[in-house]
């Protein structure tokens, strides 16, 4: 970025942040590219940043060193903070006068438990703010070379989470009702439980042979992409994440639109 495109970031008229306040700002799916310029502003004027583990460290190196970094990070099968913890937490930190950046992989809103952490700031009168982000299951998807909408294929979409606040498979979900709601299905969270959710989707109705992929750490250096079917997805993948998973016809543009090759994933920043 040139000195007069730094000058121009820092007189922009962002809203301020002010002291006793929290932000919960998506940090969008991976690369610091893909912050939005009012993410980038929250970084350099926080005075405490919580922030989920799949934020990257490239993303918190943005900040000035002297901002206190504290780990807010659940993943799956690890050790990790309790959600109501967390909104304590956030609370907190607002009362003691800070300005609090609540940093969240993607989008707050999008599957990213947002609306409740901003329910807990409303209930103790805590001044807040949504940053959106650019969720993976989007702008993600987008540097695997699929695009989850093509008028030639679908023209509905629909986004689901592997799992539910225990860790287990949804049990609220409507499968055969889901299984016919759009031709895509992107998933969030659902590597773990893909055989089970692949074995409700075939009974619901799906085809053994649909095009079925798995993009993990997306928009990143070390993403990594994995085709295959509904039907062989019963059996379990050893596949990294954080991963979304995508259901249906758009993986057939991915051997046109793959862009994201060997040369652009050495740009680290997107």
């Amino acid at each position: 970025m040139s000195d007069a495109h730094l000058t121009q970031l820092a007189t922009a008229d962002f809203p301020p942040f002010r002291p006793g306040s929290v932000w919960l700002v998506g940090a969008g799916p991976g690369g610091p590219g893909l912050l939005t310029l009012l993410a980038f502003h929250a970084l350099g004027q926080a005075d405490v940043i919580v922030h989920d583990a799949l934020v990257s460290s490239e993303i918190l190196a943005l900040a000035p060193a002297h901002i206190e970094r504290i780990p807010a990070g659940k993943r799956g099968g690890k050790p990790s903070p309790k959600q109501a913890d967390i909104s304590i937490r956030l609370i907190e930190l607002a009362r003691q006068g800070k300005r609090v950046l609540r940093l969240k992989g993607g989008d707050p809103f999008m599957f990213g438990r947002g609306g409740e952490e901003a329910g807990e700031l409303v209930r103790a009168g805590i001044p807040f703010r949504i940053v959106p982000g650019i969720s993976s299951g989007l702008g993600g998807l987008a540097y695997a070379g699929l695009p989850i909408t093509h008028r030639d294929t679908n023209q509905t979409v629909l986004f689901l989470t592997g799992h539910d606040e225990t860790g287990a498979v949804p049990s609220a979900i409507d499968w055969h009702s889901v299984a016919r709601a759009a031709p895509v299905i992107v998933m969030f969270m659902a590597v773990k439980h893909l055989p089970t959710i692949a074995a409700q989707l075939l009974a619901a109705g799906r085809e053994q042979a649909e095009e079925l992929t798995v993009v993990s750490n997306t928009a990143q250096p070390i993403q990594s992409v994995h085709e295959t079917t509904l039907g062989a997805a019963i059996e379990p993948l050893e596949l990294p994440t954080p991963a979304i998973v995508v259901l249906g016809p758009v993986a057939r543009y991915r051997g046109r639109l793959d862009w994201y090759v060997e040369e652009a994933r050495r740009h680290v920043f997107g």
